[in-house]
């Protein structure tokens, strides 16, 4: 459910466009994936839906799926693709400790991609990289109404926590789109002076500059389609989460 961290925000800043929400609930979990894993899961995924669908833009709305398999979609597919990475940009011209925490998953944390984007916009800061991987499933519980253990949460964030220098983080990159799912229990982990940043405002407004002068037209409701491994019977408590975000049909993959 994490991609609805980024369609919330198209929404805001795009209402009129006609939206496919693709949430591969079948291939879950991406970051305890390999590269190889994640590569051909995404570029075959979105290669099929493309054809399908024939849309005039796709997002991939995941770090680990951008950070890893970005540049091979864009090689295959030959329409704007949009992807998410690590807000380290943006935090490094936020933060006044010069400290910065990132919560990702094991797969985002650890790709040369992540090390670019450190090397060009954060070489003065001191960027602490932490896997987070227990937030996705904690961010999918919440979503289907559980409620979070906040202790939980703080040994899932011990990583940046107990860091050598992790008194001083005072702004802290969510690299995955579960994760500002979670933000409120991550402020109460982290404390009041702590900022969090994600980029689902920059990419909606990435979006919006692509498709700018552009028509849009509903012929319909706008569409979930779900991959599962087992039908509609696994999808439980999904398409009333997905109605809340204008989703108002859900259609198996």
């Amino acid at each position: 459910m994490g991609g609805l961290t980024v369609l919330g925000e198209l929404r805001r800043i795009l209402p009129e466009a006609p939206v496919i929400y693709a949430a591969d609930l079948a291939g879950l979990p991406y970051g305890t994936k390999t590269e190889a894993e994640v590569a051909a899961r995404v570029c075959g995924l979105l290669g099929r839906m493309a054809e399908r669908h024939r849309p005039r833009l796709i997002c991939i709305a995941c770090n680990t799926a951008s950070t890893i398999a970005l540049g091979m979609v864009r090689d295959v597919l030959e329409i704007p693709i949009v992807g998410t990475v690590p807000a380290i940009k943006p935090a490094a011209m936020m933060t006044r400790s010069g400290v910065i925490g990132l919560l990702g998953t094991a797969a985002t944390v650890r790709q040369p991609y992540v090390d670019r984007l450190e090397a060009e916009f954060a070489a003065d800061k001191l960027l602490i990289r932490a896997a987070a991987p227990g937030l996705v499933e904690m961010a999918e519980a919440k979503s289907a109404g559980a409620t979070i253990d906040i202790t939980a949460v703080r040994q899932e964030v011990a990583g940046l926590l107990k860091s050598e220098r992790g008194k001083e983080i005072d702004t802290v990159v969510l690299a995955c789109t579960h994760f500002p799912l979670l933000e409120q229990e991550l402020s109460e982990v982290f404390g009041p002076g702590v900022n969090f940043i994600h980029g689902a405002q920059g990419i909606a407004r990435r979006i919006a500059a692509l498709t700018q002068g552009q028509s849009f037209e509903r012929s319909g409701d706008d569409v979930a389609v779900i991959t599962s491994s087992s039908g509609s019977a696994e999808l439980g408590s999904v398409p009333a989460l997905l109605e809340e975000y204008g989703l108002h049909q859900v259609r198996v993959f």
